[in-house]
């Protein structure tokens, strides 16, 4: 008997009961439709954290302040003490040939307010290399200069969402705007970014020169963090290296006395993230694939059925000269089409759900190729693997029993 013809049975049989054969073959297409738009939902999160820190830029360092000793109390990791200047961000620019730019950085929340409108955002104080650190640029006016940073001025560039909702189609640029009561001056808008990826848009910040802040609005003498380019990606790792050593001195940090400071690698922080949604995603296609283990159980127990009420017919085709091995393939071959043809419906199903999250959610989804395969794969392999004890039992029933059976 033919692959063919085995074909062409076994579809008659599952056509005499479609109704059986369509609720069989449901499990097998919500567990494939489950894997795809899981795994979908884990490939586009990984997909949107590497765009985000690919715009960022792979050079990208951050010095922040980090914990000190105080009569042996340690005190709170970036917050109760303050251990970062402007000077070790000027010292690092100057001293440590591995890095090309720094930017130092404070930052608060304030309420804007703009005529009638008001709107409370991010105020982010940066220095004038602040866009080429960030890979940020600009989109209406300019963005500030080292003489503005120099003489603490006030002016400010907007990001897009605050431009939207304190001026909507307003141009900005020479606009007065109100920082804490305190008058600032537009001179720039900040190309859109988009979404973080944490519910939080990039977009809804203003920059204001560090000096600024320092002096006008927060009042303090020490910055909270700094920005740092290195010169190219491959030699970050040896810039990260050069600012430990050079703030160790400046800060008098004694030999094997933890460090006041904390250097964060923004490839060594990228790859992380994307080890976590891997790991996500492995985690969500294993708990939908549980669902293929429940719809491969069922075609087990209805191919049992099936070889119940069919054993007189199996006991007609051994009369007539079926050999054992062609009733053993014509029900494995029932399983396995019932299997794949769920599967191909699966993945149609698990394609538009995966688009209606996206659409509905908001969330960014990537349908990979390779989980279509491994999809549509492993529901074969669910047919082969739960269809084959109800074949072998088919074929090895006696045929005089068989045709004896009522």
């Amino acid at each position: 008997m033919n692959i063919i013809r085995v074909s062409r049975v076994s579809l008659q049989a599952l056509n005499r009961n479609k109704m059986r054969s369509f609720l069989t073959a449901l499990g097998i297409i919500i567990g494939v439709g489950a894997v795809i738009a899981m795994v979908s939902i884990g490939q586009g999160a990984k997909s949107a954290v590497e765009d985000r820190f690919n715009s960022m830029g792979t050079n990208l360092l951050f010095v922040s302040a980090g914990s000190r000793n105080i009569k042996g109390v340690h005190t709170e990791r970036g917050a109760g003490y303050n251990t970062l200047k402007p000077e070790d961000a000027m010292a690092i620019g100057e001293q440590c040939d591995a890095v090309k730019n720094t930017s130092p950085a404070l930052q608060s929340r304030a309420q804007i307010v703009f005529g009638n409108k008001n709107w409370n955002t991010s105020v982010q104080g940066c220095g004038e290399k602040f866009p080429e650190i960030r890979v940020w640029e600009i989109q209406e006016g300019t963005f500030f200069d080292e003489a503005a940073v120099r003489s603490a001025a006030k002016v400010c560039i907007l990001g897009s969402e605050v431009k939207k909702n304190l001026f909507e189609d307003q141009d900005p640029i020479g606009q007065i705007i109100r920082i804490r009561k305190i008058p600032f001056r537009v001179m720039g808008v900040f190309k859109q970014k988009g979404e973080t990826g944490s519910f939080m848009s990039r977009d809804d910040m203003i920059a204001v020169p560090y000096t600024t802040v320092m002096k006008k609005i927060l009042r303090r003498v020490y910055i909270s963090s700094i920005d740092v380019s290195a010169v190219s990606a491959t030699r970050t790792a040896e810039a990260k290296i050069q600012i430990e050593d050079l703030l160790r001195v400046r800060h008098k940090i004694q030999p094997g006395a933890p460090d006041d400071f904390t250097v964060g690698n923004m490839s060594e922080i990228a790859e992380g993230a994307e080890q976590t949604f891997q790991i996500m995603t492995i985690l969500l296609g294993g708990i939908a694939g549980v669902s293929l283990l429940v719809g491969g159980i069922g075609i087990m127990n209805i191919m049992l059925v099936s070889v119940t009420e069919r054993i007189r017919e199996i006991g007609i085709r051994m009369s007539v000269g079926a050999r054992e091995r062609d009733i053993l393939l014509q029900f494995l071959t029932e399983a396995v089409v019932l299997s794949v043809l769920g599967g191909a419906i699966g993945i149609l199903v698990g394609y538009g759900g995966s688009k209606l999250i996206s659409r509905l959610g908001g969330w960014k989804t990537l349908v990979s190729l390779g989980s279509v395969f491994l999809a549509l794969g492993f529901s074969g392999s669910v047919g082969i693997f739960f269809g084959f004890y109800p074949a072998r039992k088919a074929s090895r029933l006696d045929p005089i029993d068989a045709l004896r059976y009522e």
